[in-house]
């Protein structure tokens, strides 16, 4: 069936007007005004509302053993969640362990979406060690379609690299032309820190911070800056938290650097006072939430274009049986990471056009169509023209409404933004030219979405 949306007001980065769009199939076959619906046509007059691209999350965690246990979504659940909250595409992390074969690792984590997700999807292949047989195993995980590599400077001795493969990943990276994403901290001063804290009988969660200040975050980013200079490879730095993280990528990029900079929803419109909270542990995630400086210095690289994207980092643990639990009288055994696949958009709508901090311009870019440029999507993903797949999201800026975990799709015991009041919402959200929410709720086929296959487009 045909899908003809009326009426909307249509924003993309670089424009804005009053028209209609046409999905024939799964791709938009024509978008301008007063267009005619063909036969066997559904409708939607998409009156007082915009007409985005969908929205495309660059860094979630799903399938993740770690920490010693598992996260609790499923693609079921978590792609149920992130298309309620617009999201129409999803970038997991595959993250095996150093030990592991990236190759099985990689083909288990497809297993786990494969027939089970109501959204598209795609990943980004980690590398948590190098050797000679590896290279050749990255390589034929490159060429089935995986057009990108992650990497960790953290957790000394379970997923994080040391120079010699810093350099190596990066070296290949540039000769098959994929970016590198990289979680950026000194690996060795967190495991000191950690230490030190612990020695001294500070256990609870707000000693997470102080084990991973800043100037580690910052010292970080400048050391991959330093290897992807030299080397040329593209990298893009993940879940950028602080000033001192920023200025470090600015600082590459000035001098020819490719490097870009991502920001993650909860360091936008979390702070470090929530760890001192009693059920503080709900709020540790590395980098952590930092002093509130911190998230101003974040929200003007978001506005003035230093930040390039803005995803999740989602990672779904309990709070009751996982975090709390598990980390009784010892803050780094705090499985890491906040839920927030399905509020990421609508908490940035609220938080930054309604509040005037950004633009809807802006604000398409940076759920959208950047991550898309940036990893090999782009036209398919992140556009509203002719061709482009007809991921599209009908959002009611006059909806009024509140985060509840008693809501949520997402398979966790708690929200991190419970009772937080919303402004705006994905009222209809399509999948290649599919409905799959419609008045804000999850109408489609859990099994809709697909595996999507990417060319390197970041060769030197």
């Amino acid at each position: 069936m045909a899908l003809l949306i009326k009426n909307g007001e249509i924003v993309t980065p670089d424009a804005r007007f009053q028209g209609d769009v046409l999905c024939q199939g799964e791709t938009i076959t024509a978008v301008g005004t007063g267009l005619a619906a063909p036969d066997d046509c559904d409708v939607i007059d998409a009156s007082g509302k915009y007409v985005f691209p969908g929205f495309i999350d660059p860094h979630v965690h799903i399938y993740l053993p770690f920490m010693g246990t598992y996260a609790k979504d499923t693609y079921e659940t978590a792609s149920r969640a992130a298309l309620v909250g617009g999201t129409t595409t999803l970038i997991e992390m595959v993250c095996p362990g150093r030990e592991e074969d990236p190759l099985e690792a990689y083909e288990l984590w497809k297993s786990k979406a494969a027939g089970q997700s109501a959204c598209d999807y795609t990943f980004h292949m980690g590398v948590t060690a190098y050797d000679d047989g590896r290279r050749e195993l990255l390589e034929r995980i490159v060429k089935d379609g995986t057009a990108s590599f992650k990497i960790f400077l953290a957790y000394k001795g379970a997923l994080g690299i040391d120079d010699t493969e810093l350099f190596s990943i990066l070296e290949l990276a540039r000769r098959l032309g994929v970016i590198v994403t990289a979680h950026c901290e000194n690996a060795e001063l967190v495991a000191q820190l950690q230490a030190w804290l612990l020695s001294q009988g500070k256990t609870g969660p707000e000693w997470h911070e102080p084990s991973r200040p800043p100037s580690v975050e910052g010292e970080g980013v400048q050391h991959l800056a330093t290897f992807a200079e030299l080397t040329g490879a593209h990298t893009y730095v993940v879940h950028t938290s602080c000033a001192d993280a920023l200025d470090a990528a600015r600082r590459a990029r000035r001098r020819g650097v490719r490097m870009w900079v991502e920001a993650v929803i909860p360091h936008l419109v979390l702070d470090h006072s929530y760890t001192q909270r009693p059920d503080g542990s709900k709020y540790v995630m590395s980098p952590p939430l930092r002093e509130i400086s911190h998230q101003h210095a974040l929200w003007n690289a978001v506005r003035s274009g230093d930040v390039h994207t803005v995803a999740t980092d989602h990672a779904p643990f309990d709070f009751e049986a996982q975090k709390q639990k598990m980390g009784s009288g010892d803050f780094t055994k705090i499985p890491n990471g906040i839920p927030s696949v399905e509020d990421r958009v609508h908490l940035l709508y609220t938080h930054g056009v309604a509040t005037g901090r950004i633009d809807l311009h802006r604000f398409v870019d940076l759920v959208s169509t950047r991550a898309a440029q940036l990893f090999g999507l782009f036209p398919r993903k992140g556009a509203i023209q002719p061709g482009a797949d007809a991921d599209l999201v009908i959002f009611d800026p006059a909806y009024r409404g509140t985060i509840t975990a008693d809501k949520q799709l997402m398979n966790v015991d708690y929200s991190a933004f419970e009772g937080w009041p919303l402004e705006g919402r994905s009222e209809t959200v399509t999948v290649r030219g599919r409905v799959q929410v419609r008045d804000g709720k999850f109408v489609g086929s859990k099994d809709h979405g697909e595996l999507l296959r990417r060319e390197p487009t970041h060769g030197a």
